[in-house]
């Protein structure tokens, strides 16, 4: 029995990182068309990812929002 309370709690904390993760990555920064070509770059879109992304200039490889 003791031992199977820290391994419960160790499942549930790593499930919950499992959950955070991902969201951490959705909030990355995006920029916008006008943002991307300000900073000498170029929007195009990579089939694929199914993405419009910035390319060149001070904002490449940023997703376009």
């Amino acid at each position: 029995m003791r031992t199977r309370i820290p391994e419960l709690i160790a499942a549930v904390i790593l499930a919950v990182l499992g959950v955070m993760v991902p969201a951490a990555q959705a909030a990355a920064p995006a920029v916008t068309g006008p943002e991307c070509v300000a900073g000498a770059g170029s929007v195009e879109y990579n089939s694929a990812t199914g993405q419009w992304t910035c390319v060149g200039g001070t904002r490449n490889g940023a997703p376009i929002d």
